[in-house]
C-alpha cells in the first residue's frame, strides 16, 4: 500500500507553502508501508528559529484554505523543530542544525520519496535567498 492521493496532495500544498517562505531542502517520504498512523512525512528546514516559525505559519495558512487543521502541533514555542500532524501527513520543520543532528532522511531512507512537483528554480532560489539572509 502506498500513500493516498489526498495525502500526496496535502504534502504538495504544504511544500509549496514552505517554498514560498524560503524553506530549504524540502523532502517528502512515503512512510505508509512502515507506519499505520500516517502516509507521508514532509521535512523542511530553515537557518533560524524565526524562519522556522514563518514556514510553519505559511503551511498552516495554506492548508487552512482547504479546511485542514493540524490534529496536533508540537515545538512551536522553541522554533527549533515544529511538528504539524495532519493525520495523513506529518510535517517536520526543523532548524538546520537539528535537521543534521536528527537526520530523519537517514532514519526513513528506505522509504520511497514523494514527487512534490516543486519548480526546481523556485527551490534553488529559496536556498539562495536564505543564504543571502544569513550573510546579512
Amino acid at each position: 500500500m502506498s500513500a493516498s492521493e489526498s495525502s500526496i496532495a496535502i504534502a504538495r500544498t504544504a511544500a509549496r507553502a514552505a517554498t514560498d517562505k524560503i524553506a530549504q531542502d524540502i523532502v517528502a517520504m512515503d512512510v505508509s508501508e512502515r507506519l499505520a498512523i500516517t502516509d507521508v512525512f514532509l521535512v523542511a528546514s530553515a537557518p533560524s528559529e524565526r524562519q522556522v516559525n514563518a514556514i510553519v505559519d505559511g503551511i498552516e495558512e495554506e492548508l487552512a484554505k482547504q479546511d485542514l487543521k493540524p490534529v496536533r502541533r508540537e515545538g512551536r514555542s522553541e522554533g527549533r523543530w515544529v511538528l504539524l500532524d495532519y493525520a495523513e501527513v506529518v510535517i517536520h520543520v526543523q532548524h538546520q542544525e537539528d535537521r543534521v543532528f536528527y537526520a530523519l532522511e537517514r532514519l526513513w531512507g528506505d522509504c520511497p520519496k514523494v514527487d512534490l512537483q516543486l519548480d526546481d528554480a523556485a527551490v534553488n532560489a529559496g536556498s539562495a535567498d536564505a543564504a543571502a539572509a544569513d550573510a546579512e
